[in-house]
Order: C-alpha cells, then structure tokens, then sequence
C-alpha cells in the first residue's frame, strides 16, 4: 500500500538523521515516491544543521524549517547501540553512569527535544510523526534481558511517543505517533552485532518501513510497529 493513500497526494515529509544508513535509506526512498511533493532531509552536516544533543540547535532548525512546513510525515532517524568504549551490557555488574547518560542523552533525551519543538510542524490533516525505535525497547517483549541501557533508553522513548500522541491529538485529531522498529539493518551501529550476515540492507528496510506506515488507522493516536506492518507490545 503506497504511503499516499494515507498521508494523501502530494505530502511533504522532513526526516532528520539523514546521515545514518536507516535515515538516508528512507530520504532516499521519499525522493523517489511519486506522490512525495517535497521531502527535506537534515543531520549535523547539512545545509540546516541540528544536533539532537543541543536543545539551541534543534530551535534553530525548526525556525529554519518553520516556513518550509507544515508537514504531511515527520521521521526522526537517529540512535546510538554503541561507540568507543561504550557496548551494551551483558549483565548488571557492566552498567555505568556515563554510559547510561550517554546512551539517554542520544536515544531519549534528544528525541523528546526534537518531538517538543518539531510538532509544530506536523499539518493538521492526516500527518505521522515517526522515531525509529526498537523492538527491544518492548516491557512486555524482554524475554532474553541484557542490553539494559538501549533497552532503557528506547522503553523510554516509547512512553514519550505515545504521551505525546495522547496530547497532540486534542490538537491535531488525524497525527499519530509511531514508535517504529526497523528491523536488522546493515549499518554501522550494528555491525558488530551480526548485521552484516543476517540484516537487510538499508534500501529494502526502508521501503519496507514506509509501507508498514502506509497502514496506520487513523483511529491510533499512537502505535508501536514493526517494519512488516506487525504491531509490538508496548
């Protein structure tokens, strides 16, 4: 199902964290929709800058984009699993402060920022407001354990995805919130972890992804989904 027949003819989308494999895979695959009028793409690098990590940054770019909105689909591709002495932790003993503050500061603290300011954005026709999530941020789902900080910091995210979705509705009765988990991805945050051998590459999770968006109800203020359209326990 083409993502038109949701959002409408002609929607215009804005992704941030177009330079990670999952957020350029999805820009690119907007750019190439027909039915996409306009799809903006920004990063740290781009021509309108922004940090997730600095709240002056993210103000400075929605007064950028103000003028170019509203906005039929808003997707915020960004994450950290690890860097530099950082990994997720296989056990209670492994959990530190810094690592824990590092991997909030990115994964939910930034979004939550982003999602503040940027629904402003959002048209009040149908419109979706996407982060990429993760199934393993699922309460519900955990059945291995493990990984508690990303864990964490994705529940989190969740919880402020759907909060927002409650409250954005009274204002913007077709927007729902989704918290969406891409899959296995070929990318750099989880190369160490098997994705080369067992993850999609970008391109097919991404038009993947926006087909599973393509089914939302407008009936849902918010909703945890997978990339094959299934729904994920909160």
């Amino acid at each position: 199902m083409p993502l038109s027949k949701t959002l409408g003819v002609a929607y215009k989308a804005l992704v941030i964290g177009v330079n990670g494999a999952i957020g350029s895979a999805l820009f690119e695959a907007l750019q190439k929709d027909p039915h996409c009028s306009q799809v903006i793409g920004v990063s740290r690098t781009s021509d309108i800058p922004i940090d997730i990590t600095d709240e002056s940054s993210i103000q400075n770019a929605y007064g950028k984009l103000f003028t170019q909105g509203p906005f039929d689909l808003i997707l915020l591709a960004t994450g950290i699993l690890h860097e530099d002495g950082i990994a997720p932790e296989k056990k209670l003993d492994a959990l530190q402060l810094d690592h824990l503050q590092r991997i909030f500061q990115v994964n939910t603290f930034g979004p939550a920022l982003i999602i503040k300011h940027f629904h402003r954005l959002l048209s009040k026709q149908r419109s979706l407001f996407v982060c990429v999530s993760a199934k393993v941020g699922s309460i519900e789902d955990n059945r291995l354990g493990g990984w508690y900080s990303y864990r964490a910091s994705k529940a989190a995210l969740n919880m402020l995805i759907k909060t927002a979705g409650i409250e954005v509705r009274r204002t913007h009765p077709e927007t729902s919130f989704v918290a969406l988990h891409p899959g296995t991805v070929k990318s750099r945050l989880s190369s160490p972890f098997g994705s080369q051998k067992t993850g999609q590459i970008p391109a097919e999770a991404a038009a993947k992804m926006l087909v599973a968006l393509s089914g939302i109800p407008v009936t849902a203020p918010s909703i945890f989904l997978s990339y094959d359209g299934s729904t994920i326990p909160w």
